[in-house]
């Protein structure tokens, strides 16, 4: 059973996601405002009882940020063998993962356009998975790192290229644009260790696969991002950790393959889903 925030007639539920529709959850339960609110209460378990014993309540809706109001979104940089190569400068494996914040409100959601603003017009794509985390932790073992995440997501983290070299040491102006990426199209509860061990992630854009890589190939595993991260922060229920991209993001072509108005990107993990959003000016 998955789960999804969603908007029908004015209004935002969250819910699960039905073959005919969704089912929404969100009045039975108002202890839990929001989707992230049921992550931090641990209600996963919880949805998925009250979805089977409810009808479809939407068949006419549109798909919102799945965790609108994620208050942690941390990302990792660089985290594949090809994608260290890209820079073309020489560096070996780094010893430490690169890190930066992105916010929720540079986030749509699925079959919604991403962004391109006026300024620069070099958005460019970069498709990962996303874990939410579901237990709080510090200083967790990486061998116990995959007993703190609840689900899984999928993530377009879109970039503005031009803008994360405005500074030496940051990457944030550039990658927290209003809507430039994505994140949904729902949450998959995480219950088997294959799901993210076995995962091949796929990029396309308009059909053309760009990505095509397997989470196991990261140089820094999701269970040692966990590890390290809360090392220096104690992660809490609901906190997102967008783990890393393979090889092929736009930038990296010669000349540089952007995205512009009327693009469609995917990004595709089976067992969790498949992330479309198209592509518009901003207005």
């Amino acid at each position: 059973m998955n789960f999804a925030t969603y908007s029908a007639n004015g209004n935002t539920y969250y819910g699960a996601v039905a073959p005919e529709g969704m089912i929404a959850l969100s009045p039975h339960f108002p202890h839990w405002p929001t989707l992230h609110d049921v992550v931090a209460g641990g209600g996963l378990t919880a949805l998925a009882e009250a979805a089977n014993a409810h009808p479809v309540t939407h068949t006419d809706y549109t798909h919102e940020m799945v965790l609108p109001n994620a208050p942690r979104i941390l990302c990792v940089g660089v985290n594949f063998p090809d994608r260290n190569a890209e820079y073309k400068d020489g560096s070996a494996q780094p010893k430490y993962m690169s890190l930066f914040p992105r916010f929720a409100s540079g986030f749509t959601g699925h079959e919604r356009p991403l962004i391109r603003p006026p300024e620069n017009h070099t958005l460019d794509y970069e498709g990962e998975v996303a874990i939410v985390i579901g237990k709080k932790g510090r200083r967790i073992r990486p061998e116990d790192a995959y007993d703190h995440i609840a689900a899984l997501t999928l993530c377009n983290e879109g970039t503005i290229r031009d803008w994360v070299r405005h500074a030496k040491f940051n990457v944030t102006q550039g990658k927290n644009w209003d809507r430039s990426g994505a994140m949904g199209p729902w949450l998959v509860p995480f219950t088997d260790a294959a799901q993210l061990d076995e995962a091949r992630i796929l990029t396309r854009v308009n059909g053309e696969v760009r990505q095509d890589d397997y989470l196991k190939r990261m140089m820094f595993p999701i269970r040692e991002e966990i590890a390290y991260i809360s090392t220096f922060m104690t992660l809490q229920p609901g906190d997102i950790i967008v783990t890393g991209t393979p090889t092929g993001a736009g930038a990296r072509f010669d000349p540089p393959r952007y995205l512009k108005p009327g693009d469609v990107v995917e990004i595709e993990v089976e067992g969790i889903g498949t992330l479309r959003n198209g592509v518009e000016d901003e207005q």
